[in-house]
């Protein structure tokens, strides 16, 4: 069964009723172009490097400004809404950086927590250390919808290919990878990235991302993506501002790939062993 699906692309700034103001107009816009699943990208609700002030700002999923708008979207507009994901205070004082998928009823019908934390120094001296605020998920999930299996990732997850493996041997058809990419790494790898995840498991990407300048300074690649299983890109956004992109999705296509490069079924279990390399002297025996 075939779907229309929408990313949202979005640049994001640190106040979540502005956000949400304008999460709800580009969706509104993709459900006027026929989509029946429209993801927004990674922090949706805010992007603020001031942890004090975005700490200020946080609510609890139940006073979630964006949670409380998904929800109303996806019923007033008879759609499965997907918030790429938004930080969401816990009573531990940490946070989670939290996807939702709603259903046309307005009902959560998953919870996904980013699993890969974004620990990294830059070669442009950007620092990000996200595991000082942000606690990981540890639990990847696939759903089951009327017209695919979808599962689910968050930006530095698309680094970590077992993860989509796991998710592809699962049955999932569609994996969602909502982000806020920097600029300097997504110039280099978030393409080759998306395609490589769609490719190796004969799976469709869909790939929602913040883009541009933000408030609290920092730039994001923006380019939101979705591919087929094939690595064709079938719809894409530019590299700043607003944008929604639409594309037909058909599930068929995923078991069509899979016959033609049947990997998952081919993948066998092995050992590996470290050996010593040359000695001096000579070569090892």
């Amino acid at each position: 069964m075939s779907f229309k699906a929408a990313a949202v692309q979005m640049c994001s700034g640190v106040d979540p009723a502005k956000n949400a103001a304008v999460m709800t107009r580009l969706v509104r816009e993709a459900a006027g172009q026929g989509a029946t699943y429209v993801q927004t990208p990674e922090m949706t609700g805010m992007l603020q490097r001031d942890r004090a002030a975005a700490r200020a700002v946080l609510a609890e999923e139940t006073h979630d400004i964006i949670v409380k708008t998904g929800s109303e979207l996806a019923m007033e507009l008879g759609i499965y809404m997907h918030v790429g994901s938004t930080a969401i205070a816990l009573a531990d004082g940490k946070i989670a950086n939290r996807g939702f998928l709603f259903g046309p009823d307005g009902r959560i019908l998953n919870r996904y927590d980013k699993i890969h934390m974004f620990d990294v120094d830059l070669e442009n001296g950007e620092s990000w250390r996200e595991s000082a605020s942000y606690t990981a998920g540890s639990e990847a999930r696939v759903l089951s919808l009327p017209f695919a299996e979808i599962g689910f990732a968050i930006c530095y997850d698309v680094r970590f290919p077992a993860l989509f493996r796991a998710q592809a041997v699962a049955g999932a058809e569609v994996m969602t990878v909502p982000a806020a990419f920097t600029r300097q790494t997504g110039e280099a790898h978030w393409e080759i990235l998306l395609r490589a995840r769609a490719i190796e498991n004969g799976v469709f990407v869909i790939a929602a991302a913040q883009a541009g300048r933000h408030e609290d300074g920092r730039e994001t690649f923006g380019h939101s993506m979705i591919i087929d299983p094939w690595g064709t890109v079938l719809a894409s956004a530019g590299a700043t501002g607003e944008a929604v992109i639409v594309a037909e999705i058909d599930p068929s296509s995923v078991k069509a790939a899979h016959d033609k490069i049947p990997n998952l079924r081919n993948g066998r279990e092995f050992s590996i062993e470290k050996i010593a390399g040359a000695v001096a002297g000579g070569v090892a025996a």
